[in-house]
């Protein structure tokens, strides 16, 4: 009689284990690049080289502004019908059916009930600020990559000196400012690419959350409700996160998840996403060439710095921030950075966006 007791209990063990075992599978399977080596890296700055990016930073910053450029440039390369049009989602404005049809980091599929809980504990579309070209400004975004070849270039005061600042995951500033400047205007990332300890002082800084999993959804709300991640949800994430981000609720945003789908699908021409246990098909794209697409729906002119992997110099810095070489991507297995390369250098050649820093396409470089 006591049979079905024990085969329960066997099996609810049994079902716990299955699961840590597929945890432990995903993590393996996730591009865990090492975060740093003590190693110093050996890195020289030209001081004529410096000089010819401050000199084109400095043109781009005086020179005449075009309205709505990088994001009509962009357009021509979208479908007529679908692209994202809104680069938040806000709890007072319905969300469309087809934000639901893939799962994230392309959509919300199953998670409707999950968004529309979080879109209650965050501001109206019409709360100030918002970041949406609404000014009669030209308004000029500057993303800024966490590249290496932002060292030793002391661009931080032109850097500040851009109308939105768009920081990616960690990039720290700090001690690293004279390179990279103070001044943060979004930082954009999800749970594990987010400073554990927060960086930015800047009182004007929003927290743009990107969603790639379901637990990125409960972690974004403890964050703005200021609790504890719950011990379930911490393992599902593949290292460690935050505890918290000191901002008021006011000043956190969703990405609509429509900003990654077309920058995948429709500027990368990848292929639709397809549902696998463990790995990814490398459609996914960089959180770099994704802000990109975002500052287009939220400036009228879009500039990148601190972009660009150049594998042929595999000893040079990865980041400007620490000692791990360039040679470190090649471990990492869910971005064609191959790809986004390609697209970047056509949108800078044929003018859509400037590349500050020349890592991606050096206009300014002598031939």
């Amino acid at each position: 009689m006591r049979l079905p007791f024990r085969w329960a209990a066997h099996r609810r063990v049994f079902v716990v284990v299955a699961v840590l075992g597929l945890l432990v599978l995903v993590m393996v399977s996730l591009p865990l690049i090492e975060t740093g080596t003590n190693k110093p890296l050996h890195w020289h700055v030209n001081p004529a080289h410096k000089k010819l990016v401050h000199e084109h930073v400095l043109r781009v910053l005086d020179g005449q502004c075009h309205r709505g450029s990088t994001r009509q440039s962009l357009l021509a390369r979208l479908p007529a019908s679908g692209y994202a049009a809104r680069p938040f989602l806000w709890k007072d404005v319905p969300l469309p059916d087809d934000l639901f049809l893939r799962p994230p980091p392309f959509g919300f599929r199953g998670l409707r009930g999950k968004v529309e809980d979080l879109l209650k504990l965050l501001p109206d579309s019409d709360f100030k600020p918002q970041l949406e070209k609404t000014s009669d400004k030209c308004q000029r975004c500057l993303v800024m990559g966490n590249g290496g070849i932002l060292r030793g270039l002391e661009l931080g005061p032109l850097i500040d000196r851009f109308d939105t600042i768009i920081r990616l995951n960690s990039g720290p500033l700090g001690e690293f400012s004279v390179d990279v400047g103070n001044r943060t205007s979004i930082r954009m990332s999800y749970p594990e690419g987010t400073p554990l300890h927060w960086v930015d002082t800047d009182p004007h800084t929003l927290f743009v959350a990107v969603v790639y999993k379901s637990v990125d959804i409960s972690w974004t709300s403890a964050m703005i409700n200021k609790l504890t991640v719950p011990l379930w949800d911490k393992l599902f994430f593949w290292q460690k996160v935050p505890h918290q981000i000191p901002l008021e609720p006011q000043r956190f945003r969703l990405l609509n998840p429509h900003v990654i789908k077309e920058t995948a699908l429709d500027l990368l021409k990848y292929p639709p996403p397809r549902p696998r246990i463990l790995g990814w098909d490398k459609n996914v794209p960089t959180l770099g060439v994704s802000a990109l697409n975002l500052a287009s729906l939220l400036c009228d002119e879009v500039s990148l710095a601190g972009f660009g992997y150049n594998l042929s110099q595999q000893g040079t810095p990865l980041h400007y921030y620490d000692n791990q070489p360039m040679s470190a991507m090649l471990q990492q297995n869910m971005h064609n950075v191959d790809r986004e390369t390609e697209l970047l250098k056509s949108l800078v050649r044929e003018g859509t966006i400037t590349d500050l820093t020349g890592g991606i396409h050096c206009s300014f470089c002598p031939s």
